[in-house]
């Protein structure tokens, strides 16, 4: 029988995220429509996907006009978007009618206000861990050299203060080492938070990071992601340990990774 569903709309940003989406949807039979970002998504999607429309960041409008137009009524939103990007770019009317009517403006309040306006127009932003579960570790995930007990307990130690952190909406990664917290990620974001608390933990290095999802994470536009960048930063800060929630974050070109983390003696582990 022919394919009948209708076509599943992305809304693709920066780096890797979207191809892996693209490649495992396609995989799943899904017909894709696509929405890029001149600037910022990766042309390399344009022969993963079935249609593509390139915007400028900003234009909501015809974001949302570029799903109607071609029948979608689902979409995903993966792929790094700076909220603030969304915006400093001529934003159209609509833009500036969402921005206005919020109180905050973090990467939450923005993303799900862009999933009101699409259900607005019959278009439902959904999770899109359905396709994306084969690259999500479950718990006991490990990679890299085994971890002693000190490790181990600053996972958990580490896993205690990234989600209170999290839940004050501050960041969601921190460094730790002996029982001591080392650095906290801010608005610099992950990797400069890496490189901060692995100079704080001195020559020897041996500091331990956690990186989790917030209590009520919505993984419609946000998931918690770690790749090859990820393994070269904590190498180069002397950062021995990387730890992750299992079933809420990505491994990005996993064999890569794991083969990276190898060689750079990294372990990459679940919290759980």
């Amino acid at each position: 029988m022919p394919d009948i569903a209708p076509p599943l709309g992305l809304i693709a940003g920066s780096k890797s995220l979207p191809l892996l989406f693209a490649r495992e949807a396609r995989r799943d039979g899904r017909r894709i429509v696509a929405v890029a970002f001149e600037g910022e998504t990766d042309p390399a999607l344009a022969p993963l996907v079935d249609d593509i429309v390139w915007l400028r960041v900003g234009q909501l409008g015809k974001l949302i006009s570029a799903f109607t137009d071609r029948g979608v009524a689902q979409c995903v939103m993966l792929g790094q978007i700076a909220p603030k990007n969304l915006f400093d770019v001529r934003p159209d009317l609509r833009a500036m009618a969402l921005l206005f009517r919020l109180k905050e403006k973090n990467a939450h309040t923005v993303f799900g206000a862009i999933g009101d306006e699409l259900k607005k127009d019959g278009v439902e932003l959904i999770e899109p861990l359905r396709w994306l579960r084969p690259w999500m570790p479950a718990a006991g995930y490990a990679s890299g050299p085994s971890l002693d007990a000190a490790r181990r307990a600053d996972i958990a130690f580490g896993h205690h203060i990234a989600k209170e952190v999290s839940r004050l909406e501050i960041g969601q990664s921190v460094v730790v080492k002996n029982g001591t917290v080392l650095a906290v990620e801010g608005f610099e974001g992950t990797d400069a938070c890496l490189e901060r608390g692995g100079k704080l933990a001195g020559k020897d290095g041996g500091a331990v990071a956690v990186k989790v999802a917030k209590p009520g994470h919505d993984l419609r536009f946000d998931i918690p992601c770690i790749g090859p960048r990820t393994i070269e930063v904590c190498a180069a800060n002397g950062i021995r340990v990387l730890a992750v929630e299992p079933g809420r974050t990505l491994l990005l070109d996993q064999p890569e990774m794991e083969t990276l983390a190898r060689a750079r003696k990294v372990t990459v582990a679940t919290t759980e």
